[in-house]
Protein backbone atom coordinates (compact mmCIF):
# COMPACT_ATOMS: atom_id res chain seq x y z
CA UNK A 1 0.00 0.00 0.00
CA UNK A 2 1.49 3.27 -1.13
CA UNK A 3 1.11 6.48 0.78
CA UNK A 4 0.40 9.71 -1.02
CA UNK A 5 2.36 12.62 0.27
CA UNK A 6 0.36 15.70 1.13
CA UNK A 7 1.50 18.66 -0.92
CA UNK A 8 2.41 21.67 1.22
CA UNK A 9 -0.11 24.44 0.99
CA UNK A 10 1.20 27.32 -1.08
CA UNK A 11 1.33 30.64 0.68
CA UNK A 12 -1.20 33.12 -0.57
CA UNK A 13 0.10 36.33 -2.17
CA UNK A 14 0.74 39.07 0.34
CA UNK A 15 -1.86 41.26 -1.30
CA UNK A 16 -4.69 38.70 -0.89
CA UNK A 17 -7.67 40.58 0.53
CA UNK A 18 -5.97 43.94 0.07
CA UNK A 19 -8.23 45.00 -2.78
CA UNK A 20 -11.41 44.36 -0.85
CA UNK A 21 -10.06 46.12 2.23
CA UNK A 22 -8.99 49.10 0.13
CA UNK A 23 -12.37 49.32 -1.58
CA UNK A 24 -14.16 49.21 1.76
CA UNK A 25 -11.88 51.85 3.24
CA UNK A 26 -12.45 54.09 0.23
CA UNK A 27 -16.25 53.72 0.43
CA UNK A 28 -16.25 54.39 4.17
CA UNK A 29 -13.86 57.35 4.08
CA UNK A 30 -14.63 60.98 3.52
CA UNK A 31 -13.56 62.77 0.35
CA UNK A 32 -9.88 63.62 0.25
CA UNK A 33 -8.90 61.03 2.87
CA UNK A 34 -7.49 58.28 0.64
CA UNK A 35 -3.96 59.11 -0.59
CA UNK A 36 -3.31 59.50 -4.31
CA UNK A 37 -1.45 56.22 -4.75
CA UNK A 38 -4.39 54.26 -3.30
CA UNK A 39 -6.88 56.02 -5.56
CA UNK A 40 -4.65 55.11 -8.47
CA UNK A 41 -4.51 51.53 -7.20
CA UNK A 42 -8.30 51.31 -7.26
CA UNK A 43 -8.37 52.67 -10.80
CA UNK A 44 -5.88 50.00 -11.88
CA UNK A 45 -7.68 47.05 -10.28
CA UNK A 46 -9.82 46.45 -13.38
CA UNK A 47 -6.82 46.68 -15.72
CA UNK A 48 -4.64 44.28 -13.71
CA UNK A 49 -6.96 41.77 -12.02
CA UNK A 50 -4.40 39.28 -10.68
CA UNK A 51 -1.40 41.17 -9.39
CA UNK A 52 -0.35 43.74 -6.85
CA UNK A 53 -0.73 47.18 -8.48
CA UNK A 54 0.57 49.24 -5.57
CA UNK A 55 4.17 49.31 -6.94
CA UNK A 56 2.88 50.40 -10.35
CA UNK A 57 0.70 53.13 -8.82
CA UNK A 58 3.65 54.50 -6.84
CA UNK A 59 5.96 54.30 -9.85
CA UNK A 60 3.49 56.24 -12.00
CA UNK A 61 3.15 58.97 -9.38
CA UNK A 62 6.92 59.16 -9.00
CA UNK A 63 7.34 59.50 -12.77
CA UNK A 64 4.53 62.02 -13.40
CA UNK A 65 4.47 63.82 -10.01
CA UNK A 66 0.72 63.68 -9.29
CA UNK A 67 -2.60 62.14 -10.36
CA UNK A 68 -3.26 64.82 -12.95
CA UNK A 69 0.17 64.22 -14.46
CA UNK A 70 -0.47 60.46 -14.65
CA UNK A 71 -3.89 60.73 -16.27
CA UNK A 72 -2.88 63.40 -18.78
CA UNK A 73 0.48 61.89 -19.77
CA UNK A 74 0.61 60.81 -23.40
CA UNK A 75 0.59 57.17 -24.44
CA UNK A 76 4.28 57.04 -25.34
CA UNK A 77 5.35 58.40 -21.95
CA UNK A 78 3.08 56.01 -20.06
CA UNK A 79 4.35 52.98 -21.98
CA UNK A 80 7.87 53.75 -20.78
CA UNK A 81 6.80 52.78 -17.25
CA UNK A 82 7.25 49.06 -16.58
CA UNK A 83 3.88 47.39 -16.08
CA UNK A 84 1.87 49.74 -18.29
CA UNK A 85 0.13 47.67 -20.95
CA UNK A 86 -2.87 48.36 -23.19
CA UNK A 87 -5.33 47.60 -20.38
CA UNK A 88 -3.65 50.04 -17.99
CA UNK A 89 -3.39 52.65 -20.71
CA UNK A 90 -7.08 52.33 -21.58
CA UNK A 91 -8.09 52.60 -17.92
CA UNK A 92 -6.13 55.83 -17.44
CA UNK A 93 -7.44 57.37 -20.66
CA UNK A 94 -11.04 56.51 -19.71
CA UNK A 95 -10.57 58.41 -16.45
CA UNK A 96 -9.16 61.37 -18.36
CA UNK A 97 -12.03 61.36 -20.83
CA UNK A 98 -14.63 61.16 -18.07
CA UNK A 99 -13.06 64.06 -16.19
CA UNK A 100 -12.91 66.25 -19.29
CA UNK A 101 -16.52 65.50 -20.24
CA UNK A 102 -17.74 66.33 -16.73
CA UNK A 103 -15.92 69.66 -16.81
CA UNK A 104 -17.11 70.37 -20.35
CA UNK A 105 -20.68 69.82 -19.20
CA UNK A 106 -20.31 72.77 -16.80
CA UNK A 107 -19.72 75.20 -19.67
CA UNK A 108 -22.11 73.76 -22.25
CA UNK A 109 -25.26 75.74 -22.94
CA UNK A 110 -24.41 78.37 -20.33
CA UNK A 111 -23.26 81.97 -20.85
CA UNK A 112 -19.50 81.73 -20.55
CA UNK A 113 -19.25 84.90 -18.47
CA UNK A 114 -21.38 83.19 -15.80
CA UNK A 115 -19.23 80.05 -15.78
CA UNK A 116 -15.75 81.53 -16.19
CA UNK A 117 -14.20 79.42 -13.43
CA UNK A 118 -15.66 76.30 -15.02
CA UNK A 119 -14.05 77.31 -18.32
CA UNK A 120 -10.66 77.75 -16.65
CA UNK A 121 -11.03 74.37 -14.89
CA UNK A 122 -11.88 72.72 -18.21
CA UNK A 123 -8.92 74.30 -19.99
CA UNK A 124 -6.54 73.38 -17.19
CA UNK A 125 -7.75 69.77 -17.22
CA UNK A 126 -7.46 69.40 -20.98
CA UNK A 127 -4.33 71.46 -21.64
CA UNK A 128 -2.59 72.49 -18.43
CA UNK A 129 -0.44 69.38 -18.00
CA UNK A 130 0.59 68.87 -21.61
CA UNK A 131 4.29 68.78 -22.48
CA UNK A 132 3.73 70.54 -25.82
CA UNK A 133 1.80 73.68 -26.65
CA UNK A 134 -1.73 73.29 -27.89
CA UNK A 135 -3.98 75.95 -29.37
CA UNK A 136 -7.76 75.91 -28.94
CA UNK A 137 -10.57 78.16 -30.18
CA UNK A 138 -13.92 78.57 -28.45
CA UNK A 139 -16.62 80.16 -30.61
CA UNK A 140 -19.50 81.94 -28.86
CA UNK A 141 -22.96 82.99 -30.03
CA UNK A 142 -24.67 86.28 -29.23
CA UNK A 143 -25.60 85.00 -25.77
CA UNK A 144 -21.93 84.15 -25.06
CA UNK A 145 -22.71 80.42 -25.09
CA UNK A 146 -20.03 78.12 -26.54
CA UNK A 147 -21.20 76.74 -29.88
CA UNK A 148 -17.90 75.11 -30.89
CA UNK A 149 -14.72 74.03 -29.14
CA UNK A 150 -12.04 73.34 -31.73
CA UNK A 151 -8.51 72.14 -31.18
CA UNK A 152 -5.62 73.06 -33.43
CA UNK A 153 -2.40 71.11 -33.99
CA UNK A 154 0.33 70.68 -31.39
CA UNK A 155 3.32 72.99 -31.59
CA UNK A 156 4.32 76.38 -30.28
CA UNK A 157 2.27 79.51 -30.67
CA UNK A 158 4.49 80.80 -33.49
CA UNK A 159 4.81 77.41 -35.20
CA UNK A 160 1.26 76.10 -34.95
CA UNK A 161 -0.60 77.17 -38.11
CA UNK A 162 -2.89 79.78 -36.59
CA UNK A 163 -3.91 82.12 -39.39
CA UNK A 164 -6.18 85.08 -38.55
CA UNK A 165 -7.98 84.74 -41.88
CA UNK A 166 -8.83 81.07 -41.19
CA UNK A 167 -9.94 81.85 -37.63
CA UNK A 168 -12.31 84.54 -38.88
CA UNK A 169 -13.51 82.35 -41.74
CA UNK A 170 -14.45 79.62 -39.27
CA UNK A 171 -16.21 82.12 -37.00
CA UNK A 172 -18.34 83.26 -39.93
CA UNK A 173 -19.16 79.67 -40.89
CA UNK A 174 -20.41 79.05 -37.35
CA UNK A 175 -22.18 82.44 -37.22
CA UNK A 176 -20.21 83.16 -34.06
CA UNK A 177 -20.29 86.58 -32.46
CA UNK A 178 -17.16 86.18 -30.35
CA UNK A 179 -14.05 84.02 -29.93
CA UNK A 180 -11.95 82.94 -26.96
CA UNK A 181 -8.41 81.82 -27.76
CA UNK A 182 -6.67 79.42 -25.37
CA UNK A 183 -3.21 77.92 -25.41
CA UNK A 184 -0.94 76.35 -22.82
CA UNK A 185 2.61 77.03 -21.68
CA UNK A 186 4.25 73.73 -20.63
CA UNK A 187 6.96 75.66 -18.77
CA UNK A 188 4.36 76.83 -16.25
CA UNK A 189 5.18 80.50 -16.94
CA UNK A 190 1.93 81.99 -18.21
CA UNK A 191 3.35 85.36 -19.21
CA UNK A 192 2.69 86.01 -22.92
CA UNK A 193 5.54 85.95 -25.41
CA UNK A 194 6.00 88.52 -28.15
CA UNK A 195 4.51 86.01 -30.60
CA UNK A 196 1.47 85.54 -28.32
CA UNK A 197 0.82 89.28 -28.31
CA UNK A 198 1.36 89.66 -32.05
CA UNK A 199 -1.04 86.88 -33.08
CA UNK A 200 -3.62 88.20 -30.63
CA UNK A 201 -3.52 91.68 -32.16
CA UNK A 202 -3.71 90.25 -35.68
CA UNK A 203 -6.79 88.20 -34.85
CA UNK A 204 -8.44 91.16 -33.10
CA UNK A 205 -7.96 93.28 -36.22
CA UNK A 206 -9.18 90.58 -38.60
CA UNK A 207 -12.19 89.69 -36.45
CA UNK A 208 -13.33 93.26 -35.85
CA UNK A 209 -13.39 93.85 -39.63
CA UNK A 210 -16.29 91.39 -39.92
CA UNK A 211 -18.04 92.22 -36.65
CA UNK A 212 -16.62 89.36 -34.55
CA UNK A 213 -15.15 90.11 -31.14
CA UNK A 214 -12.11 88.44 -29.60
CA UNK A 215 -13.42 88.18 -26.06
CA UNK A 216 -10.18 86.95 -24.50
CA UNK A 217 -6.94 85.09 -25.03
CA UNK A 218 -6.07 82.80 -22.13
CA UNK A 219 -2.69 81.23 -21.47
CA UNK A 220 -3.07 78.18 -19.22
CA UNK A 221 -0.66 76.06 -17.19
CA UNK A 222 -1.02 73.34 -14.59
CA UNK A 223 -0.94 75.92 -11.80
CA UNK A 224 -2.43 79.11 -13.16
CA UNK A 225 -3.56 81.20 -16.09
CA UNK A 226 -3.07 84.57 -17.76
CA UNK A 227 -6.02 86.49 -19.20
CA UNK A 228 -5.18 89.10 -21.86
CA UNK A 229 -8.41 90.94 -21.04
CA UNK A 230 -7.80 90.98 -17.29
CA UNK A 231 -4.31 92.39 -17.88
CA UNK A 232 -5.57 95.08 -20.26
CA UNK A 233 -3.87 93.65 -23.34
CA UNK A 234 -7.26 93.36 -25.08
Amino acid sequence: MSLTKTQPKQAEPHYTGHRQRLRERFLNSGKGIIPDYELLEIMLFAATPRSDVKPLAKQLLLRFENLAGVVTANNEELRQVKGVNDAVLAQLKVVQELAERLLKHDIDEKPILQSWKALLDYCRATMGHLKKEQFRLLFLNKKHVVIADELQEYGTIDQTPVYPREVVKRALQLEASAIIMVHNHPSGDTRPSTADIQITKQIIQAAEAVGVKLHDHIIISSKGHYSFRAHGVI
